[in-house]
């Protein structure tokens, strides 16, 4: 009886309650949680190290190397598609950089951020977008991982590849199959279980065992396939501007591929010892993404050499390898390679966003275990990957909206606001950054001036039957035309109709609460929401 009893305590809702933190800047706990609030002092652990192997992590996953390698496949030659990954991840460190910056000095994650350009209520339209696009791309990436546990297993166990197959012919996924994405994804999930802080250190592992796997998965092309023979004999098999729209589609794709964390890269910023730690991405990025490019390109080139088909999947140039051993270790990368790439990338993401829709039962941890179970096992990703091509496109596609959503936030933050922005009135819905219900209308034209443009493009992908004409071409650049055109039509909005209560004199930070408790007869962070409450009132006075 007393096991029921147990039992039925932990149906209640009430039992799933988070105890409030008493530092936050909410009205009550309904509007924030202990990963909600800023960052104390003591929890800004990340280091400029700490930036450079998180990068140079995120370069090596399946992903990247797929770009790459699939741009051989588009017509383009090495020497065309090398420039694009260039340049597309010098754009985007640009970006990483102005909103982690943004992230570093107010200690605050991106659904939160989001509030003070977007309007409060307006916000949860960018996160929820990122929750569901999270989940997806978490099942599929988990998807992805499930295959290279299959290629480690069949080195050492070959008739694996001839394994009885118990399941229905339409569950689009073998009996093989399905075991290896549970070894997988029960792989992946203790690792949900550990703090934003303290994962870090499964980036530093990843980037001291990745990169050398792979540099010698580069030596192993030039020796099989000199480049005389391979690589540098190859030639663009387009021309004229159908090479230069391949260009920009390429070049779009590179930018696209992190458009996500170009927008919630706070996140992770929000952790810094600094905000002169995360400056190093400028250099990273770019260097750690074009030089995986070269290892995709290169080997896939090698690939076509040897075996007369452009496998631009990794995973199926090992499979033609006879060598076990080196089948084994290669594949072992790529399982560390998308581990880290799902958790930072779309685990944590997900969980992040998730604290902000329910703060009052969600945190950090329990959004990561629900994007497990949901992402990985209800969304049935081997189902999408087989039977939902068009979706993958839209998915892919989606990227038309993260585009405006990073240039509205650097707009906001840099132009608009000089970065004197009000971090306790983002935790109040009757706030600062109320706006008009909610919504700021600067935002909302914004995103309207430069979102739909791109949808012809986006219903011609995933459709192709479908003629839009002329107005696929603008597709091509999706994630440029929507970053800039949004960031101009917002500046110009705010800077011609400004919202004069969201103005303050200075800026007014979380750090300052600190402060306040040195102060006497204050109470520290009760002290900094009167001074930010007596600023608004004062300016809209």
């Amino acid at each position: 009886m007393s096991v029921l009893k147990k039992v039925s305590a932990y149906a209640h809702p009430d039992a799933w309650v988070l105890e409030p933190e008493p530092s936050t800047f909410a009205p009550n706990s309904r509007w924030s949680n202990k990963d909600m609030d800023p960052v104390p002092p003591k929890g800004r652990t990340w280091s400029t190290f700490n930036y450079v192997a998180y990068w140079v992590s995120d370069a090596t996953n399946v992903a990247v190397w797929e770009l790459a390698s699939s741009m051989l496949a588009i017509g383009l030659s090495w020497k065309q598609a090398l420039p694009a990954i260039a340049v597309g991840h010098i754009i985007i460190s640009v970006v990483m950089v102005l909103n982690g910056t943004i992230g570093a000095r107010l200690h605050v994650g991106f659904p939160v951020l989001n509030r003070s350009s977007f309007g409060f209520w307006f916000s949860y339209f960018s996160v929820v977008s990122r929750v569901v696009l999270s989940m997806f791309w978490f099942g599929i990436q988990t998807y992805t991982g499930s295959e290279c546990v299959y290629q480690m297993l069949k080195a050492i166990w070959p008739s694996l590849a001839h394994l009885h197959n118990g399941l229905r012919p339409g569950a689009h996924i073998t009996t093989a199959g399905m075991m290896c994405y549970f070894l997988y994804w029960l792989i992946q999930f203790p690792l949900m279980l550990v703090s934003p802080q303290k994962i870090r250190w499964l980036f530093v592992i990843k980037a001291f065992i990745v990169p050398p796997a792979w540099l010698a998965m580069l030596i192993w092309a030039f020796v099989r396939v000199p480049s005389s023979k391979g690589l540098f004999e190859q030639h663009s098999t387009l021309s004229g501007s159908a090479m230069s729209y391949a260009w920009l589609s390429a070049l779009n794709s590179a930018l696209g591929i992190y458009s996500t964390l170009a927008v919630n890269i706070p996140d992770f910023t929000r952790y810094a010892k600094n905000e002169k730690a995360q400056y190093v991405q400028l250099l990273i990025i770019p260097t750690a993404f074009t030089l995986v490019g070269f290892i995709g390109i290169a080997v896939t080139s090698a690939g076509m050499s040897l075996y007369g088909d452009v496998l631009w999947d990794p995973l199926q140039l090992i499979d033609r390898w006879d060598n076990r051993a080196a089948a084994f270790f290669a594949s072992f990368t790529f399982v560390l390679a998308t581990l880290g790439t799902n958790i930072s990338a779309n685990s944590l993401s997900a969980a992040n966003d998730m604290t902000v829709l329910f703060p009052r039962y969600i945190n950090i941890r329990r959004g990561q275990v629900l994007c497990a179970i949901l992402g990985g096992w209800a969304l049935c990703p081997w189902e999408i990957l087989a039977s939902a091509q068009g979706f993958l496109s839209f998915m892919n596609g989606y990227t038309v909206f993260l585009g405006p959503f990073a240039g509205i936030m650097i707009a906001d933050y840099w132009i608009v606001h000089k970065c004197k922005v009000d971090v306790p009135a983002m935790y109040r819905p009757h706030g600062r950054y109320r706006y008009t219900f909610g919504f700021n209308w600067r935002a909302v034209a914004a995103i309207l001036l430069s979102v739909p443009p791109n949808m012809p493009g986006l219903i011609s992908s995933i459709n192709p039957k479908i003629s839009v004409g002329g107005a696929i071409k603008i597709f091509d650049f999706a994630w440029l035309f929507g970053f800039f055109t949004a960031s101009v039509v917002y500046t110009i909005l705010s800077l011609a109709f400004p919202a004069r209560e969201t103005f303050v004199a200075e800026a007014i930070t979380s750090d300052d609460a600190a402060s306040a408790e040195d102060v006497p007869g204050s109470e520290g962070s009760s002290h900094l929401e009167k001074k930010s409450v007596d600023e608004e009132i004062r300016v809209v006075a």
